[in-house]
């Protein structure tokens, strides 16, 4: 270039725009500031999410990247880039009116791109469009996916794990997530569901497919290839603990070994799909180095005798300035928005007679209070003069805001040896709550040769739901509107004995719903 006596030109940031950046990010930590804590929380708390905290790290590296093809482009700004400003601002405004923490998390990422958009125009802005998107990887899931997620892989990696056990001609049982090998045990439990795998390995494969600098469908594939390849390889980890555990003893399940197990099945995850990049480009006609077809980049030095141009602020960026002091000032005003706790009776006080029926109270152990968080229960046998058994549970929560909420029978069922025979919506004939017909889950329950019917639904603000993700979308209506989130899951079981049928057990479980129907608003408020 310098031999065509050509000037190079490039563009810089002056020092004044980068402090009114340092400003803005500092000023969206006011109106965030509690959703990134408990998102910190989970990161830490969470060995799934034990990858995330290098999530942001990794994206200003990519950015960083971009530095000599960004220093070629003027930053125009974009109206555009506004929208999705305001689209992450009223995803705020709505996370916070309906206490959802998940809905925040992911706002404050829609910010993030959105001011940057509003700044460089779309002609700068897709050069860091990716870095950017992988900020999504690094939210948790929320609870109610996780816990449905977490219960699946525990019961696929539990019965590919028994598969590969019995190729050593070993003989094993399968019950539910317990692996039942005679003289021991195993039961794959939430830690070995695979999500501790599957997590970080979909944010390695979403970088390496970032890097993999071929056809889009090869990226996408690689990137999509780490879902099964985790669970078949937590499902082998398990295996082989089944196997060394049958030969050497129940220590090879437990402490360092089973941990190391682990990142053994971790780096080998990701030495697979390095492999699959190079098979993917030999078997193409691509005729380059591996190295240039995947490799990592720096960025250009700047040409020496450019010329410097110091960039301005734009009229779009100075709008997104505006809206994000708007949403500062706004956020304190939403922030002060009590929850109403409405009042009621505690289950202490339930009865244990009801006409015909006689109760004897049970209690939870303390692990399973810590884990579900509730605010007030009650489990108890109510038996009537048949000597018909009901296992009546009820969970109660006074708030289900930012994180705390009702956990669902069907991410729980499928574990320690149960096994779901049928599930469906039923209507319990003749019983309503709160003048509504009584609509619940009726499931069929199998453990070993016992088998069980359960009724059990979500009562949620005067509302009988049978849909965990009606209950979401209830919950987020109800926050919003009623500035209420309190709730309730209800489960009532009965055995269906050997030579009996589900009908029967129907009848003893209509009766009983039909009993408590009449003051269970007393106990769950409408």
């Amino acid at each position: 270039m310098s031999n065509n006596n050509t000037q190079i030109s490039i563009w810089k940031e002056p020092t004044w725009l980068w402090a009114a950046w340092a400003a803005l990010f500092a000023a969206l930590f006011i109106p965030f500031y509690e959703g990134l804590e408990y998102m910190y929380g989970r990161w830490m708390g969470m060995e799934e999410y034990s990858h995330a905290p290098m999530i942001p790290l990794i994206a200003a590296f990519l950015i960083w990247q971009k530095k000599d093809q960004l220093e070629q482009l003027p930053f125009k700004g974009s109206l555009f880039g506004l929208l999705a400003l305001i689209s992450g601002i009223f995803l705020y405004t709505l996370g916070e009116l309906s206490s959802l923490y998940v809905v925040i998390e992911y706002a404050f990422v829609v910010v993030i791109i959105g001011l940057f958009y509003t700044m460089m125009g779309w002609r700068a802005f897709k050069h860091v469009a990716i870095p950017l998107l992988i900020l999504f990887l690094m939210v948790p899931l929320p609870n109610f996916l996780y816990n449905n997620l977490s219960s699946k892989l525990q019961l696929i990696s539990s019965q590919i794990g028994v598969g590969f056990i019995r190729l050593f001609d070993i003989t094993v049982f399968l019950e539910g997530n317990v692996i039942d090998l005679g003289s021991y045990q195993l039961q794959v439990v939430e830690a070995c569901n695979g999500l501790r795998y599957l997590f970080p390995l979909m944010a390695l494969g979403f970088i390496m497919a970032y890097f993999y600098k071929t056809a889009l469908w090869k990226r996408a594939l690689v990137f999509i290839t780490t879902i099964p390849l985790t669970v078949f390889m937590n499902s082998i980890r398990i295996g082989i603990i089944g196997v060394t555990v049958e030969y050497w003893g129940q220590e090879m399940a437990e402490g360092f070994l089973h941990d190391f197990e682990g990142w053994i099945v971790f780096m080998i995850c990701a030495a697979l799909l390095f492999a699959e990049m190079w098979v993917l480009v030999k078997l193409s006609n691509d005729k380059r180095p591996f190295r240039e077809v995947f490799g990592l980049e720096f960025p250009e030095p700047t040409p020496q005798g450019a010329t410097i141009v110091k960039r301005s602020i734009n009229t779009p960026f100075i709008a997104s300035i505006a809206l994000v002091i708007f949403m500062v000032i706004g956020s304190s005003i939403i922030t002060e928005r009590e929850e109403i706790i409405p009042q009621r009776k505690y289950f202490d006080e339930y009865p244990n007679s009801l006409s015909s029926w006689e109760g004897r109270r049970g209690s939870l152990e303390q692990q399973y209070i810590d884990t579900l968080k509730f605010e007030d229960y009650i489990i108890a046998d109510y038996k009537n003069g048949n000597n018909d058994l009901v296992n009546y549970y009820v969970a109660y929560y006074d708030s289900q805001r930012k994180g705390e909420s009702v956990h669902s029978p069907r991410s729980c069922i499928p574990g320690s040896g149960l096994r779901i025979e049928s599930l469906e919506q039923y209507d319990v004939p003749g019983v309503s709550i709160s003048g509504k017909q009584l609509k619940v889950n009726r499931a069929i329950i199998k453990e070993g040769d016992k088998t069980s019917l359960i009724y059990y639904w979500f009562q949620q603000r005067g509302r009988s739901i049978t849909s965990e993700y009606m209950v979401k979308w209830w919950l987020f209506w109800d926050a919003l509107t009623k500035n209420r989130s309190d709730g309730s899951l209800v489960r009532l079981t009965t055995m269906i004995p050997a030579g009996s049928s589900p009908e029967e057990a129907d009848k003893v479980l209509t009766e009983f719903a039909k009993e408590i129907s009449g003051t269970l608003s007393e106990y769950i408020p409408d």
